[in-house]
């Protein structure tokens, strides 16, 4: 019997350290070791440190619940704030650190590295058009005005949500996280 890959373990052990310590903070040596796998494995299993970083990207989405979004067992607006408490659940339960991958992935190394910038574009694509799906849904319903432009609302609401995210970070306090919900759904779309 063969022995078991270790791509797994080193894909999951970039994903931890690429979003514990950003990209530019960890090198591959940080991967293996967290792997517990030679240095060498890793090059067996990924090309570079940016592929690795954009298979942690694709892992991250999987931890965004956006399922929360497109299920249909409650009303849009209301699936759209349970998707925003999971995260903000996430942020508050771990001490305002880490943040969103995607987002600090966006603000550190989009400028720098095209492959990680696609990648990046591509997840905060998905996640808009989740978000905008909501939305028509809910002017669909009747629950939100129909002249409210879904697409740009959606853009607005995500771009809001990085920037909470940062702000609870940098100042390590909820308020962010509060004025995101009280802006954006008493505001915005009540």
């Amino acid at each position: 019997m063969g022995r078991a890959s270790k791509r797994e373990d080193i894909a999951q052990a970039a994903f931890r350290q690429f979003h514990a310590r950003g990209f530019n903070a960890t090198g591959i040596n940080d991967i293996t070791q967290a792997a517990g796998v030679p240095k060498g494995s890793f090059y067996n299993h990924f090309s570079s440190k940016e592929e690795s970083a954009v298979e942690a990207l694709n892992r991250y989405a999987a931890t965004l619940r956006f399922d929360m979004l497109a299920a249909s067992d409650r009303p849009p607006l209301e699936r759209l704030r349970a998707h925003f408490e999971f995260l903000s659940k996430d942020t508050v339960e771990n001490g305002f650190v880490r943040g969103c991958l995607v987002g600090n992935f966006g603000a550190e190394v989009a400028d720098h590295n095209e492959e990680i910038r696609a990648a990046v574009n591509r997840g905060f694509g998905r996640w808009g058009e989740g978000i905008q799906h909501v939305l028509v849904e809910a002017q669909e319903a009747g629950d939100l005005d129909g002249e409210l432009d879904a697409e740009a609302t959606a853009l607005f609401i995500l771009s809001a949500w990085e920037g909470t995210l940062i702000a609870a970070r940098a100042g390590k306090s909820a308020a962010p996280v509060d004025a995101f919900f009280r802006t954006v759904f008493d505001v915005v779309l009540g």
